[in-house]
């Protein structure tokens, strides 16, 4: 038999993402993992139990992209609530940096990386609230 999924937490879960920015324009990463398979959105994780946001921060930014990043300071939040059929409740703390060092390469994560002009995504499928927060990022830099 084939084994069910897993059932999400029966609590909302803390996770943080970067807009990482580099020559005047921001760092876009498409999910290959469910939630939001498919979208483009900030490179991010969850927080672990004891774990600093900022330390979550690099930890999550360095396993998915393998970038060295420059915390500049917190762009927003957003909250995911499940849906209908299903999933996860998330509070998502998004922070604006600056790139540093490394080249993001696709993984288990990520399968598409892409340095865009904000605001300049075409018909790129978003998370939600994506353009909002990289633009308050923006403002920060």
């Amino acid at each position: 038999m084939p084994e069910a999924p897993p059932l999400p937490p029966a609590y909302p879960q803390l996770a943080v993402s970067a807009a990482i920015f580099r020559d005047g324009r921001i760092l876009l990463a498409r999910r290959a993992r469910s939630p939001a398979r498919g979208f483009y959105s900030l490179p991010g994780g969850r927080v672990e139990f004891g774990e600093p946001l900022l330390t979550a921060l690099h930890r999550e930014v360095d396993e998915e992209t393998g970038l060295k990043i420059d915390i500049i300071g917190l762009a927003g939040w957003r909250e995911v609530l499940p849906a209908p059929s299903g999933g996860g409740h998330y509070l998502i703390m998004s922070f604006a940096a600056r790139w540093i060092a490394g080249e993001p390469v696709v993984n288990q994560e990520l399968d598409d990386f892409r340095w865009l002009p904000p605001g300049e995504f075409g018909n790129l499928n978003l998370t939600g609230g994506l353009p909002e927060v990289i633009e308050a990022a923006r403002r920060l830099l």
